[in-house]
């Protein structure tokens, strides 16, 4: 169906309430943002964008959808950018992309991995694809490498019946071919590459701990390879 003038000027103007979003954001944080903000920094009155965007649970869940696909996309960019064959050189792609695009959006971030808004609950049937954009690359990068023959030999671990079901849980909605000790080291990894962009974007390393913080996480991202099994 071709667009209409209607539908075009309503994505205009959600764009619009996304950009001022994401200014307010950065400006007073999550906790203080404010439809009625929104309203004036678009020129209209607060009844004029409650049409678009309801309350601001919606706007929050609209800017945690914009965050992700835009990180997402990013990665994305960034994979696609190596050789399909390069395994572990796809993964320092995801790991680097993800940290600049989170050192440049920190108050993004913040809002998609750091504290929890108090009193929003993400809606998971919005949030839940976008939100997995990320771990779901770096999974099919390991699984590749799996494929392929790529990825380095390791010995699975004894693993209790919990965990076995849960992983087990894992690979199927993943629909991947791993072991499952290469995913519980694969979700071992996604979280440490998580962990340790969150200790540079929310300064919990100290402010004269490491002079070049980058080459420390260009040193984690080589143990993280080495971990996933990726040569």
């Amino acid at each position: 169906m071709a667009e209409t003038p209607r539908m075009r000027a309503r994505e205009q103007t959600l764009q619009d309430i996304t950009r001022i979003g994401r200014e307010q954001l950065a400006a007073v944080g999550a906790a203080g943002l404010s439809l009625r903000a929104v309203a004036r920094d678009l020129g209209v009155v607060s009844s004029a964008v409650y049409r678009y965007v309801a309350s601001r649970d919606e706007l929050l869940t609209l800017l945690v959808v914009d965050g992700y696909n835009e990180l997402g996309a990013e990665v994305d960019e960034a994979v696609n950018a190596v050789a399909s064959e390069d395994y572990r050189g796809q993964f320092l792609a995801l790991g680097r992309a993800l940290r600049v695009w989170a050192l440049r959006e920190p108050a993004r971030y913040g809002l998609l991995f750091g504290s929890p808004v108090p009193g929003y609950h993400a809606p998971g049937e919005e949030t839940t694809g976008p939100g997995t954009r990320v771990v779901t690359r770096l999974i099919a990068i390991i699984d590749g490498a799996y494929r392929s023959g790529a990825l380095a030999q390791q010995q699975d671990a004894e693993l209790g019946e919990p965990l076995t079901l849960d992983l087990e849980r894992v690979r199927i909605e993943m629909d991947v071919e791993l072991s499952l000790d290469a995913v519980a080291r694969g979700t071992l990894v996604w979280v440490a590459l998580f962990g340790s962009v969150n200790f540079e974007v929310f300064g919990q390393y100290g402010s004269d701990t490491f002079a070049e913080p980058v080459e420390l996480f260009e040193r984690h991202l080589t143990l993280l390879a080495e971990i996933a099994g990726l040569k």
